[in-house]
Protein backbone atom coordinates (compact mmCIF):
# COMPACT_ATOMS: atom_id res chain seq x y z
CA UNK A 1 0.00 0.00 0.00
CA UNK A 2 2.80 2.43 0.10
CA UNK A 3 2.72 4.92 -2.88
CA UNK A 4 5.90 7.44 -3.13
CA UNK A 5 4.19 9.94 -5.25
CA UNK A 6 3.65 13.33 -3.22
CA UNK A 7 1.38 15.15 -5.66
CA UNK A 8 -2.26 15.14 -6.24
CA UNK A 9 -3.78 15.96 -9.44
CA UNK A 10 -4.95 19.81 -9.39
CA UNK A 11 -8.88 20.76 -8.47
CA UNK A 12 -10.73 22.85 -10.43
CA UNK A 13 -13.70 25.46 -9.02
CA UNK A 14 -16.15 22.56 -9.13
CA UNK A 15 -13.98 20.24 -7.52
CA UNK A 16 -13.31 22.47 -4.66
CA UNK A 17 -16.65 23.18 -4.34
CA UNK A 18 -17.82 19.56 -4.22
CA UNK A 19 -15.55 18.75 -1.39
CA UNK A 20 -16.58 21.79 0.77
CA UNK A 21 -20.24 20.96 0.04
CA UNK A 22 -19.21 17.46 1.41
CA UNK A 23 -18.28 18.91 4.26
CA UNK A 24 -20.71 21.69 5.13
CA UNK A 25 -23.61 18.88 5.18
CA UNK A 26 -22.77 16.92 8.21
CA UNK A 27 -21.94 20.59 9.68
CA UNK A 28 -25.66 21.48 9.37
CA UNK A 29 -26.97 18.04 10.66
CA UNK A 30 -25.16 17.97 13.53
CA UNK A 31 -25.85 22.02 13.72
CA UNK A 32 -29.59 21.73 13.19
CA UNK A 33 -29.40 18.69 16.13
CA UNK A 34 -27.98 21.71 18.50
CA UNK A 35 -29.99 23.76 17.41
CA UNK A 36 -32.95 21.52 18.51
CA UNK A 37 -31.29 20.68 21.28
CA UNK A 38 -30.89 24.17 22.61
CA UNK A 39 -34.38 25.27 22.09
CA UNK A 40 -35.34 22.90 24.61
CA UNK A 41 -32.65 23.61 27.18
CA UNK A 42 -31.10 26.69 27.04
CA UNK A 43 -28.36 25.44 29.36
CA UNK A 44 -27.02 23.47 26.16
CA UNK A 45 -26.25 27.15 24.26
CA UNK A 46 -22.60 27.37 25.56
CA UNK A 47 -21.78 23.99 24.16
CA UNK A 48 -23.22 23.88 21.37
CA UNK A 49 -21.40 27.25 20.78
CA UNK A 50 -18.33 25.37 21.32
CA UNK A 51 -19.08 22.42 19.61
CA UNK A 52 -19.98 24.89 16.44
CA UNK A 53 -16.49 26.73 16.48
CA UNK A 54 -14.70 24.00 16.57
CA UNK A 55 -16.58 22.79 13.35
CA UNK A 56 -15.95 26.51 11.61
CA UNK A 57 -12.18 25.74 12.64
CA UNK A 58 -12.34 22.35 11.06
CA UNK A 59 -13.69 24.06 8.40
CA UNK A 60 -11.08 26.71 8.10
CA UNK A 61 -7.94 23.77 8.28
CA UNK A 62 -9.38 22.04 5.01
CA UNK A 63 -7.75 24.77 2.99
CA UNK A 64 -4.47 22.83 3.93
CA UNK A 65 -5.21 19.82 3.38
CA UNK A 66 -3.16 18.64 0.61
CA UNK A 67 -0.33 20.55 1.45
CA UNK A 68 0.06 19.07 5.26
CA UNK A 69 -2.30 16.24 4.63
CA UNK A 70 -1.42 14.38 7.42
CA UNK A 71 -0.92 17.30 9.56
CA UNK A 72 -4.31 18.28 8.68
CA UNK A 73 -6.48 15.22 8.57
CA UNK A 74 -4.72 14.65 12.43
CA UNK A 75 -5.91 17.64 13.65
CA UNK A 76 -9.78 17.82 12.62
CA UNK A 77 -10.15 14.55 14.02
CA UNK A 78 -8.74 15.57 17.39
CA UNK A 79 -11.50 18.32 17.08
CA UNK A 80 -14.59 15.50 17.03
CA UNK A 81 -13.29 14.56 20.56
CA UNK A 82 -15.46 16.78 21.09
CA UNK A 83 -17.13 18.62 17.90
CA UNK A 84 -19.97 16.51 16.56
CA UNK A 85 -19.70 19.79 13.59
CA UNK A 86 -16.14 18.98 13.15
CA UNK A 87 -16.98 15.19 11.62
CA UNK A 88 -17.57 16.89 8.43
CA UNK A 89 -14.16 18.53 7.62
CA UNK A 90 -12.55 15.57 9.56
CA UNK A 91 -13.98 12.75 7.11
CA UNK A 92 -12.78 15.18 4.09
CA UNK A 93 -9.54 15.21 5.31
CA UNK A 94 -9.47 11.63 5.86
CA UNK A 95 -10.44 10.83 2.34
CA UNK A 96 -8.11 13.49 1.35
CA UNK A 97 -5.37 11.31 3.68
CA UNK A 98 -6.22 8.06 2.30
CA UNK A 99 -5.98 8.90 -1.58
CA UNK A 100 -2.09 9.33 -0.64
CA UNK A 101 -1.98 5.36 0.34
CA UNK A 102 0.85 5.52 2.62
CA UNK A 103 0.28 3.49 4.94
CA UNK A 104 3.00 5.20 7.71
CA UNK A 105 0.04 8.33 7.44
CA UNK A 106 -2.80 6.68 6.98
CA UNK A 107 -2.73 3.97 10.16
CA UNK A 108 -2.26 6.60 13.07
CA UNK A 109 -4.75 9.16 12.13
CA UNK A 110 -7.34 6.15 11.53
CA UNK A 111 -6.49 4.87 15.16
CA UNK A 112 -6.99 8.70 16.67
CA UNK A 113 -9.87 8.90 14.44
CA UNK A 114 -11.40 6.12 16.02
CA UNK A 115 -10.61 6.98 19.82
CA UNK A 116 -12.35 10.48 19.68
CA UNK A 117 -14.80 8.46 17.92
CA UNK A 118 -15.09 6.46 21.37
CA UNK A 119 -14.13 9.49 23.07
CA UNK A 120 -17.49 11.29 21.82
CA UNK A 121 -19.57 8.36 21.85
CA UNK A 122 -19.04 7.63 25.66
CA UNK A 123 -18.56 11.19 26.87
CA UNK A 124 -22.34 11.21 28.25
CA UNK A 125 -22.31 7.46 29.46
CA UNK A 126 -22.74 4.25 27.89
CA UNK A 127 -26.08 2.96 26.52
CA UNK A 128 -27.50 1.24 23.68
CA UNK A 129 -27.15 4.17 21.90
CA UNK A 130 -23.78 4.84 22.65
CA UNK A 131 -23.35 1.33 20.76
CA UNK A 132 -25.27 2.06 17.86
CA UNK A 133 -23.73 5.62 17.45
CA UNK A 134 -19.76 3.91 18.08
CA UNK A 135 -20.97 0.86 15.53
CA UNK A 136 -21.73 3.23 13.14
CA UNK A 137 -19.12 5.40 13.48
CA UNK A 138 -16.27 2.70 12.81
CA UNK A 139 -18.28 1.56 9.89
CA UNK A 140 -18.44 5.38 8.69
CA UNK A 141 -14.78 5.67 8.94
CA UNK A 142 -13.72 2.17 7.20
CA UNK A 143 -15.99 3.09 4.40
CA UNK A 144 -14.24 6.07 4.53
CA UNK A 145 -11.48 4.27 4.06
CA UNK A 146 -11.95 2.23 1.29
CA UNK A 147 -13.51 5.31 -0.72
CA UNK A 148 -10.21 7.07 -0.17
CA UNK A 149 -8.30 4.24 -1.70
CA UNK A 150 -10.63 3.76 -4.34
CA UNK A 151 -10.13 7.35 -5.59
CA UNK A 152 -6.71 6.78 -5.83
CA UNK A 153 -7.28 3.60 -7.38
CA UNK A 154 -9.61 5.42 -9.63
CA UNK A 155 -6.74 8.30 -10.40
CA UNK A 156 -3.90 5.95 -11.03
CA UNK A 157 -5.18 3.91 -13.78
CA UNK A 158 -6.48 7.47 -15.55
CA UNK A 159 -2.58 8.60 -14.98
CA UNK A 160 -1.23 5.47 -16.65
CA UNK A 161 -4.15 5.58 -19.65
CA UNK A 162 -2.74 8.96 -20.42
CA UNK A 163 1.06 7.92 -20.09
CA UNK A 164 -0.43 5.33 -22.33
CA UNK A 165 -1.85 7.50 -24.76
CA UNK A 166 1.68 9.96 -24.73
CA UNK A 167 3.97 6.60 -25.33
CA UNK A 168 1.55 5.38 -27.67
CA UNK A 169 1.31 9.25 -29.77
CA UNK A 170 5.52 9.85 -29.15
CA UNK A 171 5.69 6.34 -30.62
CA UNK A 172 3.53 7.09 -33.66
CA UNK A 173 5.41 10.58 -34.01
CA UNK A 174 8.84 8.22 -34.07
CA UNK A 175 7.34 5.83 -36.89
CA UNK A 176 6.54 8.79 -38.71
CA UNK A 177 9.52 10.73 -38.38
CA UNK A 178 11.93 7.45 -39.52
CA UNK A 179 9.64 7.00 -42.48
CA UNK A 180 10.26 10.06 -43.32
CA UNK A 181 13.74 9.85 -43.25
CA UNK A 182 13.64 7.11 -44.71
CA UNK A 183 11.93 8.20 -47.81
CA UNK A 184 14.08 11.27 -47.68
CA UNK A 185 17.43 8.91 -48.23
CA UNK A 186 15.71 7.17 -50.87
CA UNK A 187 14.61 10.48 -52.60
CA UNK A 188 18.22 11.46 -52.48
CA UNK A 189 19.53 8.09 -53.66
CA UNK A 190 17.45 8.62 -56.63
CA UNK A 191 18.32 12.18 -56.81
CA UNK A 192 22.42 11.36 -56.81
CA UNK A 193 22.38 8.31 -59.24
CA UNK A 194 19.88 10.35 -61.81
CA UNK A 195 21.89 14.04 -61.52
CA UNK A 196 25.42 12.42 -60.84
CA UNK A 197 25.17 10.39 -64.06
CA UNK A 198 23.47 13.39 -65.95
CA UNK A 199 26.00 16.00 -64.82
CA UNK A 200 28.92 14.12 -65.32
CA UNK A 201 27.52 13.86 -69.06
CA UNK A 202 27.80 17.61 -69.17
CA UNK A 203 30.73 17.52 -67.86
CA UNK A 204 32.48 15.37 -70.79
CA UNK A 205 30.65 17.29 -73.17
CA UNK A 206 31.49 20.47 -71.77
CA UNK A 207 35.28 19.36 -71.70
CA UNK A 208 35.21 18.59 -75.20
CA UNK A 209 34.32 21.76 -76.20
CA UNK A 210 36.82 23.34 -73.81
CA UNK A 211 40.17 21.22 -74.89
CA UNK A 212 39.02 20.65 -78.48
CA UNK A 213 40.46 23.43 -81.00
CA UNK A 214 40.00 21.30 -84.14
CA UNK A 215 36.37 20.59 -83.90
CA UNK A 216 34.48 21.48 -87.33
CA UNK A 217 31.06 23.96 -86.73
CA UNK A 218 28.73 21.43 -87.29
CA UNK A 219 30.53 19.36 -84.28
CA UNK A 220 30.55 22.00 -81.85
CA UNK A 221 26.69 22.75 -82.80
CA UNK A 222 26.35 18.74 -82.06
CA UNK A 223 27.92 19.07 -78.76
CA UNK A 224 26.45 21.83 -77.80
CA UNK A 225 23.01 19.99 -78.73
CA UNK A 226 23.78 17.40 -76.91
CA UNK A 227 24.34 19.44 -73.57
CA UNK A 228 21.12 21.02 -74.05
CA UNK A 229 19.16 17.64 -74.26
CA UNK A 230 20.90 16.04 -71.50
CA UNK A 231 20.45 19.44 -69.24
CA UNK A 232 16.67 18.89 -70.51
CA UNK A 233 16.82 15.18 -69.18
CA UNK A 234 18.35 16.38 -66.44
CA UNK A 235 15.50 18.59 -65.12
CA UNK A 236 12.77 16.25 -66.31
CA UNK A 237 14.21 13.73 -64.36
CA UNK A 238 14.69 15.98 -61.28
CA UNK A 239 11.11 16.70 -61.36
CA UNK A 240 10.19 13.09 -61.54
CA UNK A 241 12.35 12.36 -58.77
CA UNK A 242 11.07 15.72 -56.57
CA UNK A 243 7.20 14.84 -57.68
CA UNK A 244 7.70 12.19 -55.23
CA UNK A 245 7.35 14.59 -52.04
CA UNK A 246 4.12 15.80 -53.14
CA UNK A 247 0.94 14.63 -51.56
CA UNK A 248 -1.70 15.03 -54.09
CA UNK A 249 -1.75 11.65 -55.04
CA UNK A 250 -0.26 12.19 -58.94
CA UNK A 251 1.05 8.59 -60.05
CA UNK A 252 4.94 9.15 -60.46
CA UNK A 253 6.37 8.42 -63.86
CA UNK A 254 7.76 4.73 -64.90
CA UNK A 255 11.23 4.04 -63.14
CA UNK A 256 13.99 3.40 -66.03
CA UNK A 257 14.62 -0.50 -65.64
CA UNK A 258 17.13 -2.89 -67.27
CA UNK A 259 15.14 -2.90 -70.99
CA UNK A 260 16.42 0.54 -70.94
CA UNK A 261 19.89 -0.04 -70.57
CA UNK A 262 20.18 -0.15 -74.74
CA UNK A 263 19.34 3.83 -74.20
CA UNK A 264 22.11 4.34 -71.63
CA UNK A 265 24.72 3.20 -73.49
CA UNK A 266 23.90 4.82 -76.53
CA UNK A 267 23.66 7.69 -74.42
CA UNK A 268 26.72 7.55 -72.92
CA UNK A 269 28.66 6.93 -76.23
CA UNK A 270 27.07 9.55 -77.89
CA UNK A 271 28.63 12.20 -75.30
CA UNK A 272 32.27 10.35 -75.88
CA UNK A 273 32.31 7.35 -73.25
CA UNK A 274 33.97 4.17 -74.63
CA UNK A 275 31.21 1.41 -73.31
CA UNK A 276 31.56 -2.38 -74.11
CA UNK A 277 28.43 -4.08 -72.95
CA UNK A 278 28.12 -8.27 -72.31
CA UNK A 279 25.19 -9.45 -71.75
CA UNK A 280 24.16 -13.10 -71.43
CA UNK A 281 21.58 -12.73 -69.41
CA UNK A 282 18.62 -15.91 -69.70
CA UNK A 283 15.06 -15.82 -69.35
CA UNK A 284 15.02 -11.92 -69.29
CA UNK A 285 11.33 -11.80 -69.40
CA UNK A 286 11.32 -13.57 -66.07
CA UNK A 287 13.41 -10.64 -64.31
CA UNK A 288 11.58 -8.88 -61.99
CA UNK A 289 10.75 -5.31 -62.55
CA UNK A 290 12.34 -4.13 -59.02
CA UNK A 291 15.31 -6.41 -59.45
CA UNK A 292 15.66 -4.58 -62.82
CA UNK A 293 15.34 -0.92 -61.43
CA UNK A 294 17.95 -1.78 -59.05
CA UNK A 295 20.22 -3.04 -62.03
CA UNK A 296 19.71 -0.53 -64.37
CA UNK A 297 20.69 1.97 -61.43
CA UNK A 298 24.18 0.26 -60.66
CA UNK A 299 24.81 0.08 -63.98
CA UNK A 300 24.28 4.10 -64.26
CA UNK A 301 26.12 4.72 -61.34
CA UNK A 302 28.97 2.52 -62.02
CA UNK A 303 29.66 4.12 -65.71
CA UNK A 304 29.51 7.72 -63.73
CA UNK A 305 31.75 6.38 -61.61
CA UNK A 306 34.39 5.55 -64.33
CA UNK A 307 33.95 8.67 -65.84
CA UNK A 308 34.64 10.25 -62.81
CA UNK A 309 37.75 8.23 -62.28
CA UNK A 310 38.79 7.38 -65.42
CA UNK A 311 37.88 9.46 -67.95
CA UNK A 312 38.49 8.39 -71.43
CA UNK A 313 39.03 5.18 -70.71
CA UNK A 314 37.14 1.84 -72.00
CA UNK A 315 34.26 0.43 -69.78
CA UNK A 316 33.55 -3.01 -69.75
CA UNK A 317 29.92 -4.13 -68.48
CA UNK A 318 28.95 -7.85 -67.65
CA UNK A 319 25.77 -8.91 -67.37
CA UNK A 320 24.74 -12.45 -66.23
CA UNK A 321 22.25 -14.57 -64.73
CA UNK A 322 19.16 -16.64 -64.64
CA UNK A 323 16.11 -17.35 -62.40
CA UNK A 324 17.23 -19.18 -59.18
CA UNK A 325 20.90 -18.45 -59.06
CA UNK A 326 20.47 -14.08 -59.47
CA UNK A 327 21.49 -11.66 -61.27
CA UNK A 328 25.05 -10.82 -61.78
CA UNK A 329 27.01 -7.52 -63.24
CA UNK A 330 30.37 -6.80 -63.16
CA UNK A 331 31.82 -3.23 -64.81
CA UNK A 332 35.69 -2.91 -65.01
CA UNK A 333 37.79 -0.04 -66.34
CA UNK A 334 41.07 0.76 -66.03
CA UNK A 335 42.44 2.66 -62.96
CA UNK A 336 43.87 5.64 -63.89
CA UNK A 337 44.58 7.19 -60.14
CA UNK A 338 42.49 10.86 -61.30
CA UNK A 339 41.05 12.41 -58.07
CA UNK A 340 37.37 11.78 -58.18
CA UNK A 341 36.47 15.45 -57.27
CA UNK A 342 33.68 16.84 -55.29
CA UNK A 343 31.61 13.70 -54.01
CA UNK A 344 34.20 11.22 -54.62
CA UNK A 345 32.97 7.70 -53.21
CA UNK A 346 29.56 8.83 -52.34
CA UNK A 347 28.50 6.67 -55.00
CA UNK A 348 29.99 3.52 -54.06
CA UNK A 349 28.32 4.34 -50.78
CA UNK A 350 25.03 5.01 -52.07
CA UNK A 351 25.67 1.53 -54.41
CA UNK A 352 26.26 -0.42 -51.42
CA UNK A 353 23.23 0.59 -49.58
CA UNK A 354 21.09 0.35 -53.00
CA UNK A 355 22.34 -3.38 -53.54
CA UNK A 356 21.76 -4.24 -49.70
CA UNK A 357 18.40 -2.62 -49.73
CA UNK A 358 17.45 -5.28 -52.33
CA UNK A 359 18.72 -8.01 -50.80
CA UNK A 360 22.23 -8.09 -52.83
CA UNK A 361 25.67 -7.63 -52.02
CA UNK A 362 28.32 -5.73 -53.83
CA UNK A 363 32.29 -5.37 -53.81
CA UNK A 364 34.77 -3.40 -55.84
CA UNK A 365 38.79 -4.03 -55.59
CA UNK A 366 42.18 -3.37 -58.13
CA UNK A 367 42.39 -6.46 -60.35
CA UNK A 368 45.35 -6.43 -62.10
CA UNK A 369 45.32 -2.07 -62.82
CA UNK A 370 41.57 -2.49 -63.15
CA UNK A 371 38.84 -1.14 -60.98
CA UNK A 372 36.58 -3.86 -60.90
CA UNK A 373 33.34 -3.57 -59.42
CA UNK A 374 30.81 -7.20 -58.85
CA UNK A 375 27.44 -6.49 -57.78
CA UNK A 376 24.48 -9.59 -57.51
CA UNK A 377 21.13 -9.25 -56.77
CA UNK A 378 18.44 -11.70 -55.90
CA UNK A 379 16.44 -13.68 -58.96
CA UNK A 380 13.92 -15.88 -57.56
CA UNK A 381 12.34 -18.68 -59.34
CA UNK A 382 8.69 -17.51 -60.31
CA UNK A 383 5.94 -19.51 -58.74
CA UNK A 384 3.69 -21.08 -61.40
Amino acid sequence: MEDHTQNQPPLDRTGVALRYLCAVLPMMFYASTWAATVSRDHDRLVPALVDLTLGLIGLVLMRWRRRRPWQIALATSLLTGYSDIASGPAQVAYVSLSTRRRRRELIPVAIVSWLCLVARSVRFGVDQATVVSLTTGTAVLGGLTVFGLYLRGRRDLAASRREAEVSAEREQLSRIEQARLAERAKIAQEMHDILAHRLSLLSMLAGGLAYRTDLTAEEIRGAAQAIQENAHRSLNELRTVLGTLRSDGAVAAPQPTLAHLGALVDEVRAAGQRVEVADTIADRDLLPEQTGRHAYRILQEALTNARKHAPGSRVTAELDGRPGEGLRIRVSNPASGASPGPGGRLGLVGLAERTRMAGGSLSHALRSGCFVLDACLPWEIPRS
